[in-house]
């Protein structure tokens, strides 16, 4: 997919314009590398995990028809968890960072591998889009542990309903089934106007004030007709979102890889989010390795297949 000068000038401007600092959830503790750690990285997936909901046999058939590829939350932890304990990674010397959307139910995913490996170093903005850039990429590779590694997991997200609605979900306390990614369905209603020829001319291309959703929108452009011949637009939509997502953490991670200090791992896919009493879902797309050098040594993907 190739970005227009336009969009990629747009992009860069928004991610000169922050210095972005780490960023946690909760008291500093949780976010300190801790040493001496008492618990192994697999041993915290099982402790994590034991808390949730148990995996609903419907909700999975459901999620896996419209989602084929897709896996549990809890079946991606284990999985990454234990490949990337076998390079080294464990909760004492890797840095978590993340550039998922700001919407909380992006926070599922995040949290949970915040308990595995303690701390977390935010990239990300509306729909999951890398807003801190490579400014962004740079400060948190500086503050990867001496000898350390990183975990980099980034994507969209979308939300499926116990009924099977794609782009909606049920969200706790609210009554309203809800828009899931709203931000993903603004933009392509958006995009849907300038496709269908029903856009309203304004003077206001850019607002300060909602620079993210200005980029997103203009980031989803090149997907005009991939949408629009869509069999499910909502299913198709995190797809178009991903694979603009990922032509940027591509180049972010390639100009910012000298800073890599023993390791990086990238993680990228779909978060899949359903009702409060189930389990979320991920579908991996792609599962690098980084050496020491910033040389792309390993595909991993098919190990979580």
């Amino acid at each position: 997919m190739k970005l227009s000068p336009a969009v990629i000038t747009l992009f860069v401007a928004t991610t000169e314009a922050f210095t972005v600092a780490p960023t946690g959830h909760g008291t500093s503790k949780i976010n300190m590398i801790i040493n001496g750690e008492t618990e192994t990285a697999s041993e915290k997936v099982a402790s994590v995990f034991s808390k949730l909901p148990e995996e609903n046999a419907v909700v999975d058939k459901l999620v896996k028809t419209n989602f084929p590829g897709a896996i549990s939350n809890k079946d991606l932890a284990t999985r990454v968890v234990e490949l990337l304990g076998e390079k080294g990674f464990k909760p004492s010397n890797t840095l978590l960072a993340t550039s998922l959307c700001a919407d909380e139910l992006a926070r599922e995913l995040e949290d949970e591998f915040v308990e595995i490996y303690g701390n977390n170093f935010n990239l990300g903005g509306l729909s999951g889009f890398p807003f801190a850039g490579n400014t962004g990429f740079g400060a948190m590779a500086a503050h990867i542990p001496d000898d350390g590694f990183c975990l980099l997991i980034h994507g969209p997200h979308v939300g499926i309903t116990k009924e099977g609605q794609i782009g909606k979900v049920e969200r706790s306390g609210i009554a309203l089934v809800d828009n899931c990614c709203g931000s993903a369905i603004a933009a392509s209603n958006y995009l849907k106007g300038i496709t269908d020829g029903g856009a309203t001319i304004t003077p206001k291309i850019q607002q300060f004030t909602d620079f993210q959703q200005g980029a997103v929108q203009e980031l989803i452009l090149p997907f005009g007709k991939r949408l629009g011949r869509a069999e499910n637009r909502m299913r198709e939509l995190p797809y178009a979102l991903y694979d603009s997502q990922e032509a940027l953490v591509t180049d972010i991670v390639n100009t910012g890889k000298g800073g890599i200090k023993k390791g990086l791992a990238v993680l990228g896919g779909i978060q899949i989010n359903t009702s409060p009493d189930t389990l979320d879902y991920f579908h991996p797309l792609k599962f690098d390795y980084y050496d020491s050098d910033g040389n792309l040594v390993e595909n991993m993907l098919p190990y979580l297949r």
